[in-house]
């Protein structure tokens, strides 16, 4: 279990140990936890942030109610599907079971890409029935999407596709050894394991677009899907002369609602205050800021949460 406590002091600097929850080595989440922890240190140092790896957004939930984990990382969407199958505390928004949820922040936006050699005949996504197809692992978000996504195009994704159930850390390096026809991720803009892989091998991304629709026709948590569009720089080795429509969900930072307040405040500032420094390394986390930080359905925000944008004249 992690601790901290509010050290003494004018400005009640917090000192302790906090664990937070980020995804997949070669993932936004990972890179975003390591700066995001920089930046803490330069603010509290007095406090240790152990980071630690995660499949996504659903693993990183089970940990935060397990209590292996102070604060996470998670997608409105997988935070949602949570909610709703929770057992014994109905379908209502904002409720966590025994374990109440609450967010400190809307961070970035994570967008859906469906990557395919550049010649493939895959062109739409109910295209790749009988295919090889990369879904992300269990425990991720991604595959929570994919599964959707699948879905609404027509397929199941147990019996219409081969689901090869790979995180993006070897699901590039698959394709680019024939072992894998096209995968699914959800992340920021960019993602390093794609444009790496954009620099190896000649790759196209499909639209999804067009299936938001019937995508939102799907459980509770599909609400959280907009639509959205890459623009074309956003993988400079990917030639396409057009934005790719595609689907995004927003990321949220996540404590338990029992989280000392005066340590979610001191986080939340982090995360705000380091937005430039953040943003500089992972361009995604441009995207933070201080007017929709506080947009944070599924959840409702933490008191200490309240309390910096209070501060901050929100």
């Amino acid at each position: 279990m992690a601790w901290w406590a509010a050290g003494a002091g004018a400005d009640d600097l917090p000192v302790g140990r906090i664990v937070v929850g980020t995804g997949v080595p070669s993932g936004v989440y990972a890179r975003y936890g390591q700066l995001l922890s920089e930046q803490l240190g330069r603010e509290a140092p007095g406090l240790e942030v152990v980071l630690r790896p995660s499949e996504g957004s659903v693993q990183n939930i089970e940990r935060l109610v397990a209590g292996s984990a102070d604060f996470v990382i998670a997608t409105a969407d997988s935070i949602a599907a949570h909610l709703a199958g929770e057992p014994g505390r109905g379908r209502q928004e904002g409720q966590g079971g025994a374990v109440e949820l609450r967010a400190c922040v809307r961070l970035y936006d994570d967008y859906m890409q469906l990557v395919v050699p550049a010649g493939s005949p895959v062109r739409t996504c109910s295209d790749l029935a009988g295919l090889r197809v990369g879904v992300g692992q269990d425990g991720s978000g991604v595959q929570l999407v994919t599964r959707e996504l699948l879905a609404a195009a027509g397929l199941d994704m147990e019996t219409d596709v081969t689901a090869v159930r790979e995180g993006i850390h070897t699901m590039p390096r698959m394709m680019e050894t024939d072992r894998l026809d096209a995968f699914f991720w959800s992340g920021g803009l960019p993602t390093s394991a794609v444009t790496g892989l954009s620099e190896r091998l000649p790759i196209r991304l499909v639209p999804l677009g067009e299936l938001l629709p019937r995508l939102h026709a799907g459980g509770p948590h599909t609400a959280y899907y907009r639509a959205a569009v890459m623009p074309p720089d956003a993988y400079p080795a990917i030639a396409v002369e057009q934005a790719v429509d595609t689907v995004a969900v927003a990321n949220l930072l996540v404590t338990r609602e029992t989280t000392d307040a005066t340590l979610t405040e001191w986080v939340t500032r982090a995360v705000i205050n380091g937005r430039d420094r953040i943003g500089a390394a992972v361009h995604a986390a441009q995207r933070v800021d201080l007017r929709t930080a506080i947009y944070t359905r599924p959840l409702e925000l933490h008191e200490g949460a309240r309390r910096y944008y209070r501060s901050a004249k929100l």
